[in-house]
């Protein structure tokens, strides 16, 4: 059940494109903030790429990319993905897209020097996303790029992984993953009993890899449009 006192709302909305549309949305990464920023309501906001295979590779997907926002409230979302023309170019553009509404319920650490999310006081019964999100360390990206795409490999593979995928700002040493889980359990017994999560883990605290990192949980509740087979996975859990 959702809380009627915090009205602060977050999305992710993922997008496919093909074709020349590919050149257009790549453009969109420089472009788009300026628009984005003028729109009523939206307090944080983020598009970003997507690696190779499942998000978790050097290598760019030109075809998938991320929109992350924080709202002041489902309202304003809500004008922005109904009638906004700033999100309609980006949906008529697609050829797939997919928006997660969902409430913080945790979360630490900073995104470009600041916490986004108001958290709230819920407790999870269902399905439970994650975005983690982190400032690599330029002296350390061949040591994290050599843990990373085998650590993104292992998530598809755990059992209570609904969904996950690799997405960043800037390629290679800006990173972020959002990921779905059946249950709270499930995504904390991977978390801290995975051994090669809990290595990661440990050589980031003993190395310092990061500037700057950030770790969320949420409780999505409604969703709009399909991913593939996330939508019919994901819609009947909640």
């Amino acid at each position: 059940m959702r809380n009627q006192i915090v009205s602060q709302v977050s999305t992710v909305t993922l997008l496919r494109f093909q074709g020349l549309n590919t050149f257009w949305i790549f453009a969109q990464m420089q472009k788009s903030p300026k628009k984005l920023a003028k729109v009523p309501g939206l307090n944080f906001v983020r598009l970003m790429g997507s690696g190779g295979k499942n998000g978790f590779s050097k290598m760019l997907n030109v075809n998938v990319y991320a929109l992350h926002c924080v709202w002041e409230s489902e309202e304003f979302a809500d004008a922005f993905f109904e009638k906004s023309s700033v999100f309609s170019e980006f949906k008529n553009r697609t050829i797939e897209f997919y928006t997660v509404y969902m409430n913080a319920i945790r979360a630490h650490g900073r995104w470009s020097g600041a916490n986004p999310y108001e958290t709230q006081n819920l407790t999870p019964s269902g399905p439970v996303a994650v975005i983690t999100r982190a400032r690599i360390k330029l002296k350390f990206l061949p040591k994290f790029w050599r843990k990373v795409p085998s650590l993104g490999k292992k998530v598809d593979e755990v059992n209570g992984s609904i969904y996950s995928i690799g997405i960043g700002e800037y390629p290679w040493f800006m990173q972020a993953t959002f990921s779905i889980w059946e249950t709270y359990e499930a995504m904390h017994k991977y978390a801290y009993e995975s051994p090669l999560h809990m290595d990661v883990i440990k050589k980031t605290r003993e190395l310092g890899w990061y500037a700057e990192e950030l770790f969320a949980n949420f409780i999505p509740y409604r969703t709009e449009g399909t991913w593939r087979n996330l939508h019919m996975h994901l819609d009947k859990k909640l």
